[in-house]
């Protein structure tokens, strides 16, 4: 069955039940002996973004709202399954009318929208759109900060006390997700090389994506960057130009498996 095809159920089901190497033992939580070896600003961002005896999420599924901009700014409700390691699917409603979803999973993304839910607006995939995609969902860990955890493959370095560095992998895109802390050790800020043409001229290479974010919620234990806005070109004087999301998110629930029959 292709993919294009599948629920959200039929995702749900399959990125909480995705297996892969270092898995927690049911029931396993967090303490702080997992930030053990890692430089103070690390420290202080993940024990504050992971309370004492949180467990050890690797999915979760995400209400939001916002804006995003397809020529000009439309609102968007959506819903997000998030696997930051493995896969994602965002399926959202553009202003009421534009219906649709972008995923990734096992190395192969792709996009598929329609207007009314009957005629195709727009649709992509392809190797291209697989590594953009992989990168989107790799970033997308600082909304599941529990996934971030060295146990995972993460490699954490600390440039100074407000600025700090991701590493690991998707597959096989590399993500070196750049953040800059608050006064309490919350993002404020990230950004990281995604693959893309941004520009739409044809061919495709790294470009700076990151954005800023104003808000901090807790869910389950959780605590992330729940308000902000994202594009291409962030950190350059073409950022106003590249601009094109803001979210806020208004629901963030774990995920743990559930083990029935595969879609």
């Amino acid at each position: 069955m292709s993919r294009a095809g599948w629920t959200l159920a039929d995702w749900r089901h399959r990125l909480r039940n995705e297996s892969a190497t270092g898995e927690p033992a049911t029931g396993e939580v967090f303490t702080a002996a997992e930030l053990d070896g890692l430089e103070g600003p690390v420290r202080r961002h993940l024990a504050q973004a992971i309370a004492e005896g949180t467990p050890l999420t690797r999915c979760v599924e995400i209400t939001m709202r916002g804006s995003i901009k397809i020529g000009r700014w439309l609102p968007f409700r959506a819903r997000q399954i998030l696997r930051p390691h493995d896969g994602f699917v965002w399926a959202a409603r553009v202003a009421g009318l534009i219906s649709g979803s972008d995923r990734y999973l096992d190395g192969v993304g792709g996009m598929d929208w329609k207007l009314a839910g009957l005629v195709p607006v727009a649709q992509a995939d392809g190797p291209d759109v697989s590594r953009s995609a992989a990168g989107r969902c790799g970033a997308e860990a600082i909304w599941l900060p529990t996934a971030m955890l060295p146990r995972f493959g993460v490699r954490w370095s600390a440039e100074d006390a407000d600025h700090i560095t991701a590493r690991h992998l998707v597959g096989d895109t590399p993500i070196e997700a750049r953040c800059q802390l608050g006064p309490g050790g919350d993002i404020v800020s990230a950004v990281f090389d995604r693959w893309g043409d941004p520009d739409e001229t044809g061919h495709w290479d790294w470009h700076s994506f990151g954005g800023t974010f104003t808000t901090q919620r807790t869910f389950a234990g959780l605590t992330i960057p729940s308000v902000g806005r994202l594009g291409w070109h962030y950190g350059t004087d073409r950022w106003e130009g590249g601009e094109f999301f803001r979210y806020q998110i208004a629901d963030l629930q774990p995920l743990e498996p559930d083990r029935r029959r595969d879609p």
